[in-house]
């Protein structure tokens, strides 16, 4: 293979749901991908993909060096996102992201950009149900949220010296996505939970716009320093989103579980996740945070200095993924 004059981005996360979808494109697109793969992690997701595996470790400075050394682009991507290990998340998601920046500016300081993956956990929920720009304070409301927060905080420190700009998707629907794959297999069972309060709660972006907007941040030439909400314009409520996925399934009854026995069994899954020490499935905290919180987002700064938009239709979309299970017999 002639790789000669193709341009050269390492890839962080990319076993993982963005990652996946993310390494794809950016090889249809005829880049030279290299996947940052850390010891511990069982690359078979990335078998026979047309890509080069970097073997390295975010704590081991030359090994981080040899991984950014000679490339054009950097897409940071990795994080810890469910754990509950205060240390653990924020060794993962801060120290990590300030090894791997600092690498680049030692030994790729002509870097042509780095796109660092953030989220809306960084800036924490809309106040007064008023959708959240860029510049607003930030307020996150979980550990995740303070890491993703505290890493953007690193990355700014590099702001004068590296092409740097950071992405905060918000609540991505595309395949092999948790949640998705949660509704979907609830369904199945002809159970659906009321998640939400019924209002139009959050902003959406299907996970292809993201790679778009990811490939389109990387390749834009005059923008650096800079920090931008990835949304649809539009703004939807959790349970339309379930009620579509069900309807696309085919399926006609469904038992809907209100809030107080969501609550109960929140108040279950705890417990065995304290007797198991496995992740609960569901938590009281999570199930009230969509309840309450607006995670709702103005998009008019992406639109105006990139001249990116989400493209994918919420119908379509929604009818894509369901189909991508039902062919792949994960729906019968």
């Amino acid at each position: 293979m002639n790789t000669e004059n193709k341009k050269k981005v390492l890839v962080t996360g990319s076993t993982g749901f963005i990652g996946r979808h993310l390494i794809d494109d950016l090889v249809q697109r005829n880049y030279e991908v290299f996947c940052f793969i850390r010891p511990q992690t069982d690359p078979g997701v990335l078998k026979d993909k047309n890509v080069t595996l970097v073997t390295a470790d975010y704590f081991d400075p030359e090994s981080l060096k040899e991984a950014v050394k000679g490339v054009d682009y950097v897409i940071h991507n990795g994080a810890v996102i469910s754990s509950q290990d205060k240390d653990h998340i924020f060794r993962s998601n801060v120290k990590a992201t300030a090894n791997l920046i600092e690498a680049c500016s030692k030994v790729n300081p002509g870097i042509k950009k780095i796109v660092f993956i953030s989220s809306i956990s960084a800036s924490g929920p809309a106040v007064d149900k008023k959708p959240l720009i860029e510049e607003d304070e930030c307020r996150p409301v979980s550990l995740y949220g303070q890491s993703k927060l505290l890493a953007e905080n690193e990355l700014k420190k590099y702001f004068p010296l590296l092409p740097i700009i950071i992405l905060r998707p918000t609540h991505i629907l595309g395949i092999y996505q948790k949640q998705i794959d949660d509704i979907i297999n609830m369904a199945k069972k002809r159970i659906v939970p009321l998640i939400g309060n019924g209002d139009k709660q959050i902003t959406i972006c299907f996970v292809k716009d993201l790679v778009r907007s990811i490939v389109t941040a990387l390749e834009n030439t005059d923008k650096r320093g800079a920090t931008y909400f990835v949304a649809d314009e539009k703004l939807y409520s959790w349970r339309e989103i379930t009620e579509k996925v069900v309807k696309e399934m085919g399926i006609r009854f469904v038992l809907k579980i209100p809030y107080p026995i969501l609550i109960s069994l929140g108040f279950i899954s705890e417990m065995f996740s304290r007797l198991s020490g496995k992740s609960p499935i569901i938590t009281r905290k999570g199930i009230n945070s969509a309840r309450n919180n607006y995670w709702i987002h103005n998009t008019e700064k992406i639109r105006k200095e990139l001249g990116f938009s989400t493209e994918v239709d919420f119908d379509s979309g929604i009818k894509e993924i369901v189909n991508w299970y039902r062919e792949n017999r994960l729906i019968k």
